[in-house]
């Protein structure tokens, strides 16, 4: 396994749309798919369920806890005392995606008055451990019309004009024909990614390998 098919992996597990993805890594869409079925082939695993718009990552992402898989990549903080941690060099920024014609749209920034009392949707692991960080006790001043697991889900009702969706930068389709733009929140709210593995961990060979190239890559070398 080499570093740059992770990358795709990552790329593509944030996009959770295989086109977006293969657009933002500067690759075909066939040379994409063609890398992470490789993967999948390597690691004896399906890493993701594709549907006819997007892609989701299967529940082997979530199996870390059994032992039944060495590494998880996570977007939430992660429990110390249980794993040990490298936290990735990227993070993902906060938003609002909405319809390109209505007024908050007109704003390069979105404050929290600009949200209060209209009708959000978000995930439900961001509503609960993100957007508290944003506006801390002022939550009950956010109304959550609806959670979805898939963002692309949540960019269909608001291109509907149906609500305004918190999610990450690039994570859905705000192109010019897209009916969307993005803004970010302000003040600015990130979410780190981080590699966890167990502690105790007794690791094959080639996961030693590959966990010393992830922490070469990525200049920490440290397990917190």
């Amino acid at each position: 396994m080499e570093i740059r098919t992770l990358r795709y992996f990552l790329e593509t597990a944030r996009e959770e749309n295989m086109s977006r993805a293969a657009e933002r890594l500067h690759l075909s869409q066939s040379t994409l798919s063609k890398q992470l079925k490789n993967l999948e082939d390597e690691l004896g695993k399906k890493l993701f369920v594709r549907h006819s718009f997007s892609i989701e990552l299967t529940e082997e992402g979530i199996k870390l806890d059994k032992g039944i898989l060495d590494f998880a990549l996570i977007v939430e903080e992660p429990d110390r005392q249980k794993y040990h941690v490298l936290k990735m060099p990227e993070s993902d920024r906060w938003g609002v995606a909405m319809p390109a014609d209505c007024d908050l749209a007109k704003k390069e920034v979105i404050c929290f008055e600009d949200l209060a009392g209209l009708p959000l949707f978000c995930s439900g692991q961001g509503w609960k451990a993100d957007i508290p960080r944003w506006c801390g006790n002022r939550m009950d001043e956010l109304t959550l019309e609806g959670s979805f697991r898939l963002s692309y889900n949540g960019a269909v009702f608001a291109r509907e004009g149906l609500g305004y969706l918190l999610t990450f930068d690039h994570l859905v389709d705000t192109g010019e024909k897209s009916g969307l733009v993005f803004r970010p929140l302000f003040p600015t709210l990130e979410t780190s990614m981080y590699i966890i593995w167990k502690k105790r961990q007794i690791f094959t060979p080639i996961a030693e390998r590959f966990l010393t190239s992830l922490q070469e890559e990525f200049g920490d070398t440290r397990r917190e």
